[in-house]
């Protein structure tokens, strides 16, 4: 290949994909590999907040939290679809922080981030509120309730790659990047099919590595970099259990350890209960929760709710790991959560390598990634900022539209059973019709795999969001995993490989630059 790509992006996470988002919006030739699925690795194993980290304020993280609470607000407007508003509960622990802590946290959260359309903290008596009746009666009496946002993790990263492929970016999933060298001032990047294994080089003037737990790794395989960051892996696992009230908030609990957990109401059926933190050394992909982690994450929730959680409970857990920036912290709890590059011009041309990083920050981490990187980019000043102002696929509406949204579906598609149109609503936004085509009956929307998902649906995540098995379809796109059968899934990937056309790329929506 002749064509030399102002950008080279290795790592499909939210970093990558929100740098090739912003670059291909700012007129340059971007071409992104991802080894996996899109958000296959550290993306979709969050606890799905988009929130300023109101215990970063304990590390003086001043800078890191007001980012990102500023950042909440800006996310949700371009993307309200994925993004919803979520009310907190912080109970006062009497043998934890004191209150007049807890209080001026939240003064502090609610003031230094240019809160505009989010409701502000109020005190909460836990003896007479909603909220206070799944706790222990008589141990919790008073509280607060604030504002963050909840997310769709996985499909802020498809959504946000979809975007950087209507702009002309070149995105390639289940490609590995194996060989980086530099030749007269250019990268020429050796990818790897992981499923048929052909190679083939593409060539850039800029490399960016948001390789993620993989950061390493990547500048191992040649890039003539010896790395003077360090990546800290940091473990956090997840359970996932039957609803434990029925109110709409989530909270979130001290523990005697310093430490907090969160218990968000999850999936209408479910809550989802995280995170634990702890160090991790080995093969990032091979990362599980373990079963002391499990019962810690029960016994955290249950040192709070009437009801106590068991680890039998659990329906679904998981495990990401967190490539930190090593700053020489004690604790992994302590470690920053801060973002860091590293810029590096071997032989002239540049490489940048990310370090840390939380979904919250990622639009922000982008636009600074092109900041730096802008004496070597065409178009790095071009709509400067614009990722902020125009909505993600889908997101064309206001932010308290998708109820409305809901009802047109119904109204325009009168065989959908209103739990189905809520979840496309939520899902793809303005473009659920696209999933739904002139479908005039259940029929037409061919094959039913389970739990509301049809052949419709797959067909167009396949062509349109790189899905390519059961996994990508039921954990990332979607979380119909935690309502499909084993037998389900396993007819869906044999129904996705038959279905699918080898060396397929998706379709660039009508509109994109082809």
């Amino acid at each position: 290949m002749d064509q030399i790509y102002d950008l080279a992006i290795i790592g499909g996470g939210v970093n990558g994909c929100g740098i090739a988002r912003d670059a291909a919006g700012r007129g340059n030739s971007v071409f992104l590999c991802e080894m996996n699925d899109l958000a296959s690795g550290t993306s979709s194993w969050s606890t799905k907040l988009v929130h300023g980290g109101l215990r970063y304020l304990e590390y003086y993280e001043f800078r890191l939290v007001r980012e990102a609470l500023i950042e909440r607000e800006i996310l949700w407007q371009i993307a309200p679809h994925i993004i919803r508003p979520l009310r907190f509960v912080l109970p006062h622990h009497a043998g934890l922080r004191p209150a007049w802590l807890l209080r001026l946290g939240l003064f502090l959260y609610d003031h230094i981030g240019g809160r505009h359309l989010l409701p502000a903290t109020r005190s909460v008596d836990l003896t007479r509120d909603v909220v206070g009746k799944p706790l222990i009666p008589g141990r919790y009496t008073k509280g607060f309730e604030y504002s963050d946002c909840f997310v769709d993790d996985a499909r802020l990263v498809a959504l946000t790659a979809r975007d950087a492929a209507d702009r002309g970016a070149e995105i390639r999933t289940r490609t590995r990047a194996v060989e980086i060298r530099q030749v007269d001032g250019v990268w020429h990047l050796t990818v790897e099919d992981s499923v048929n294994g052909a190679r083939n080089t593409i060539k850039a003037r800029v490399l960016v590595n948001a390789g993620g737990p993989w950061v390493e790794q990547v500048l191992a395989s040649g890039a003539g970099v010896n790395a003077r960051a360090k990546v800290r892996l940091v473990q956090g696992s997840h359970i996932v259990v039957p609803k434990l009230y029925d109110h709409d908030r989530a909270y979130i609990f001290q523990n005697a350890d310093g430490r907090i957990i969160f218990v968000i109401p999850y999936q209408d059926d479910f809550s989802l209960i995280g995170t634990t933190d702890r160090d991790y050394d080995g093969d990032p992909a091979k990362v599980k929760a373990s079963q002391e982690e499990i019962e810690y994450l029960c016994a955290s929730a249950s040192a709070y709710l009437a009801k106590p959680v068991k680890p039998e409970d659990v329906v679904w857990n998981y495990s990401g790991v967190r490539p930190l920036y090593d700053d020489g912290a004690s604790e992994a709890k302590a470690a920053t959560r801060d973002y860091v590059f590293e810029l590096d011009t071997p032989g002239g041309a540049p490489l940048l390598s990310i370090y840390g990083g939380k979904i919250t920050t990622y639009r922000r981490l982008s636009e600074e990634a092109l900041e730096r990187l802008s004496p070597y980019l065409r178009g790095t000043k071009a709509q400067e900022g614009w990722t902020g102002k125009a909505p993600l696929p889908g997101g064309d509406m206001d932010v308290s539209a998708v109820a409305a949204l809901s009802a047109e579906l119904v109204r325009n598609y009168p065989f959908l059973a209103q739990q189905h149109a809520n979840r496309l609503a939520h899902a793809y936004g303005t473009r659920a019709s696209k999933v739904l085509g002139n479908a005039a009956s259940a029929e037409d929307l061919g094959r039913s795999f389970g739990a509301t998902l049809t052949e419709s649906e797959v067909r167009y995540l396949m062509a349109n969001e790189w899905a390519r098995t059961a996994d990508d379809v039921v954990w990332r796109r979607s979380k119909l995993g935690l309502r499909m059968t084993a037998g389900e899934i396993a007819a869906l990937d044999e129904w996705m490989l038959a279905n699918r056309v080898s060396g397929e790329r998706p379709l660039r929506e009508a509109g994109g630059r082809a």
